[in-house]
């Protein structure tokens, strides 16, 4: 009896002793090496492990990084100039702001147009023009130097220029030059409504949509697929494509440096971008790229911000 009560107790002990060498094992032995991901905001917020380090080389580009100005941001807030935002592509900027998105970069000197930073200042005025208060660009006059800079990839070369021998002394008056002419004169017809509708129906196309200040930027007309679109007045192809969201495959015609106007949602783009168009022009097919419904959203922009379509179309 004796014996299996020491034999019991025995086995006790022994039992309480393969617990207590347990216990101190583990305490002992080396921890687990997962480690679970952590956010490190002081690199941009990617996800790196405890113990990882990113070195002093990746500390110290970041930090240059961080300290290096943006380009352009001498200018930021200075007319003529725009500070890029999220969301912004170069297409976006130059139809806000009554410009060619080719411009606009070969302003700027972008090597690749595609890519533009959040708080990047642009140049969205040609060198050497000025910038009133009211947003109306001019440019000096009789100014010998012209400012050059380099040309993108695959874009349309700029055209020559001539230089031409000063008018004799004799002369009485001076007249000013023609393409200044030229361009007061489609502003002025512009602003007596006279553009032409961008439908061959004309107004007995059913409207959509009708322009709205802050919600919708054009007048939105019903009608078949395959419907011509036209050139409301004469002017020059600024982009040909669907690279801006929202509005499907889209054309902005350049009709003198106020004035700009924009088709939206064909099925069909006639036209490409450097092109010249006349007024009347068939430039596309009505199509719904982007759109639930065929139609066509159509803006009149004046330097760069969206008006009232119908104070400018011709009565019919």
């Amino acid at each position: 009896m004796n014996g299996r009560l020491f034999l019991k107790n025995s086995m006790g002990t022994w039992v309480s002793l393969a617990m207590v060498v347990l216990l101190t094992a583990a305490c002992t032995s080396r921890p687990l090496t997962v480690q679970a991901p952590v956010e490190d905001r002081h690199h941009g917020g990617s996800k790196t492990n405890l113990g990882q380090s990113a070195g002093p080389s990746s500390a110290t580009e970041a930090s240059n990084a961080a300290l290096k100005p943006l380009p352009g941001a001498e200018n930021a807030g200075k007319p003529g100039y725009y500070t890029v935002k999220p969301g912004d592509t170069l297409i976006r900027i130059g139809l806000d702001n009554g410009h060619n998105w080719r411009d606009i970069a070969r302003w700027n000197a972008l090597e690749n147009p595609n890519t533009i930073e959040v708080g990047q200042v642009l140049r969205i005025v040609p060198p050497g023009a000025v910038v009133s208060e009211n947003g109306v660009v001019t440019r000096p006059v009789g100014s010998a130097s012209v400012e050059t800079v380099p040309a993108l990839p695959n874009a349309a070369a700029p055209a020559k220029t001539s230089t031409t021998k000063p008018t004799p002394a004799s002369t009485s008056s001076a007249t000013p030059p023609a393409s200044s002419t030229a361009t007061s004169s489609v502003a002025a017809e512009a602003d007596e409504a006279a553009f032409a509708w961008p439908l061959a129906s004309g107004s007995s196309a059913p409207v959509l949509a009708t322009f709205q200040e802050g919600k919708n930027k054009g007048i939105d007309w019903g009608g078949q697929a395959g419907d011509a679109v036209l050139a409301v007045a004469d002017g020059r192809v600024v982009y040909a494509g669907a690279g801006l969201r929202g509005y499907g495959n889209l054309i902005i015609l350049k009709h003198n440096e106020t004035y700009l106007t924009a088709y939206a949602h064909n099925q069909k783009l006639l036209v490409k971008e450097e092109q010249t168009v006349r007024k009347g022009q068939k430039i596309a097919e009505m199509g719904n790229t982007d759109a639930d419904r065929v139609m066509l959203h159509f803006e009149v922009r004046k330097l760069g911000k969206p008006v009232d379509p119908s104070r400018y179309l011709q009565a019919r």
